[in-house]
């Protein structure tokens, strides 16, 4: 039985003016590819380095909040270091869809957008998706309005049947991790490319080929286009 996993994240919150993008990322990883391994020598590598086994999140890291309070920057950086190798190496690819909020008259006209171009990108795909047998949609606990348009866009074009939905603590899942990260990463990407970036983007990421060659075109690898 042939078993997709898919992992959703997002970045920007919605309902008020905070944040300038949206982003979903969806990654998707075969299951017949183990990922046990990688697992087991990113975490001997977090021991073997003498650094905690914080569970990725890509916004506390890099402004020093929640489990990663008290920590410098030199520690996240290491952190954010050895999650990027850990992300690089594993058997998954991705997607994501991005949009400027100023350019929708509201939040429903962006998601119903959002909910269209996931419809197409899984129709342009529609072979490959439909050689497997399930399709396991990971979420954690975030927005509901984007939450329901991965489970709206996979019903719609594989039915019912073949989507099932598992409740993911990010905590426990290094792959949803990953979604984290790429979602962080494609957000830069927007802002760097714009002269938008941040000085925490500069301090974690350097400049803009700094940041393009440590992190984006690494990860872009594992993109579909």
């Amino acid at each position: 039985m042939r078993e997709l996993s898919v992992f959703v994240d997002e970045s920007g919150n919605y309902g008020g003016q905070s944040a300038k993008y949206y982003l979903v990322t969806l990654v998707f990883h075969d299951q017949s590819a183990s990922v046990a391994e990688i697992i087991y020598r990113y975490e001997h590598a977090l021991r073997s380095r003498g650094l905690p086994d914080i569970p990725l999140h890509m916004n506390p890291l890099m402004h020093g909040n929640e489990s990663y309070r008290g920590m410098g920057t030199h520690l996240r950086n290491r952190l954010l270091s050895s999650f990027a190798t850990f992300a690089n190496k594993c058997p998954v690819t991705y997607m994501t869809f991005s949009y400027q909020r100023n350019k929708f008259k509201s939040d429903a006209t962006m998601f119903a957008r959002m909910r269209r171009d996931v419809i197409l990108f899984l129709f342009d795909r529609l072979q490959c998706f439909q050689s497997y047998d399930a399709v396991k949609i990971y979420y954690d606990d975030g927005q509901n309005e984007v939450t329901a348009i991965p489970h709206a866009a996979f019903e719609y074009v594989l039915g019912k049947q073949t989507v099932i939905y598992k409740e993911c603590d990010p905590k426990l899942f290094r792959l949803q991790q990953i979604a984290d990260y790429i979602c962080e990463i494609e957000l830069a990407q927007i802002k760097y490319e714009h002269s938008e970036q941040s000085n925490t983007e500069q301090i974690f990421f350097g400049n803009y080929r700094d940041f393009k060659k440590n992190h984006l075109r690494k990860i872009r690898a594992k993109r579909l286009v």
